[in-house]
């Protein structure tokens, strides 16, 4: 037992120690198992350390690395500018263009050969109907008409004595005087002669009228419109040469061709308004009389005729007009800005940004005043469409969007 310990012994507890006594005992020794965990504390600590440094270091740029990527992709993307279609009011005005037609409109012709002796109205006079318009000399048909008389009288003299001579007959027969078969004879004879004054008779006729038909008359109450001959004109029966040309404008035809989707509320009694650029503050008003109960298959429209009273005779047949209906639709149009029209190889079509990206749409339009347009089908309400597109867009390509300044605040 060395001197440590036995001081420790006697006392009880262990022993103040001076420097000096200490320095001749010597320093205490720790275990070595204890020493080795320390290291093995130290070193994952600085491992700990070097990997969250490494952390701190790689993250933020791998973060700003794709950061960057995606900013490079986002800033390639085009950026358009969307708006949403406006929804049409359930009342529509659908104006449409118009021609404007005459009630009755009709060329006049010759009947019968000649010359022109004499015209009594010219173009823009008003005329009755039954009214002689001109005079034809047709020397050549009165003359067939004095042989065609002649012959009628001859035709009519020998019917009379082939029934005079059929009569005689008849009663001959009964006193056995003549044979059945001389009766049969003359019995043929009266009918055959009777037939002759017909058809004379019907010459006549014919002839009466070719005669009649060198006065020519107007046909309705109206307008003369043209008058293409004058006095001493060679005039050929037929309808190779027009005489005159009428038209009554009391009232007035206006035909219309209307959509396809607006054809159901185009119907007879429907009250129309039509603008003239002759009559800048005016409004003339007409009404559907008839339509043609037919959609045209070239151009899926409706025919539809307005009338227009025109007693005051300020309007003219052949004006162009604009027809303004006031129509009652089931399914309200979408009106977007003609700008935003695409017309390619595959028709008319919209672009639309659905889910980011382009998308270009068939469509059918309606009504186009050249600002806006109806768009009829092909298009929804909360379709985002591109203003102003492009050429460059391409279906499914990636956009980026910002809203236009007619939506910007909403």
């Amino acid at each position: 037992m060395n001197d440590h310990q036995q001081l420790q012994d006697s006392s009880g507890r262990e022993p103040h120690l001076d420097p000096e006594a200490e320095h001749r005992i010597g320093p205490r020794h720790t275990p070595p198992h204890i020493s080795g965990r320390a290291a093995l504390l130290g070193a994952a600590l600085l491992l700990a350390v070097a990997g969250i440094l490494a952390l701190a270091v790689i993250l933020p740029r791998e973060r700003a690395q794709r950061k960057l990527a995606k900013a490079t992709i986002v800033g390639s993307e085009p950026v358009v500018e969307v708006a949403r279609p406006r929804i049409g009011a359930p009342n529509q005005e659908l104006v449409l263009p118009g021609n404007v037609y005459a009630w009755e409109d009709s060329p006049i012709y010759a009947r019968t050969s000649g010359y022109l002796t004499q015209w009594y109205f010219d173009i823009g006079a008003h005329v009755r109907k039954g009214q002689l318009l001109a005079t034809i000399a047709s020397p050549e048909v009165d003359k067939q008409l004095l042989q065609a008389k002649a012959d009628l009288a001859t035709a009519e003299a020998n019917a009379a004595n082939a029934a005079i001579e059929a009569k005689r007959y008849v009663a001959l027969l009964r006193q056995n005087a003549v044979s059945a078969q001389d009766r049969d004879t003359f019995v043929t004879e009266q009918q055959a002669t009777s037939t002759e004054v017909k058809s004379a008779r019907a010459n006549v006729e014919r002839l009466e009228q070719l005669v009649g038909f060198e006065k020519i008359y107007a046909p309705f109450s109206g307008i003369i419109t043209a008058r293409d001959v004058d006095i001493g004109t060679l005039i050929q029966n037929g309808t190779s040469q027009e005489l005159f040309h009428m038209a009554d404008e009391h009232v007035l035809r206006v035909y219309v061709d209307v959509p396809q989707i607006y054809s159901m509320a185009c119907k007879p009694g429907v009250i129309a308004h039509l603008t003239f650029g002759e009559f800048p503050n005016r409004v003339f008003t007409g009404t559907i009389v008839r339509t043609s109960k037919s959609i045209d298959p070239a151009t899926r429209t409706l025919l539809v005729e307005v009338d227009v009273d025109n007693r005051k005779g300020e309007l003219y047949p052949g004006m162009y007009t604009q027809v303004h209906f006031n129509l009652r639709v089931d399914h309200p149009a979408l009106i977007v800005p003609s700008a935003s029209l695409i017309f390619q190889q595959h028709g008319l079509q919209l672009a639309v940004v659905r889910n980011g990206k382009i998308r270009l749409i068939p469509i059918v339009v309606g009504q186009n005043d050249g600002r806006v347009v109806q768009v009829v089908s092909g298009l929804t309400p909360q379709d985002e469409v591109v203003q102003n597109p492009p050429d460059s867009l391409i279906d499914g390509e990636a956009v980026q969007t910002v809203s236009h300044a007619s939506q910007a605040g909403s």
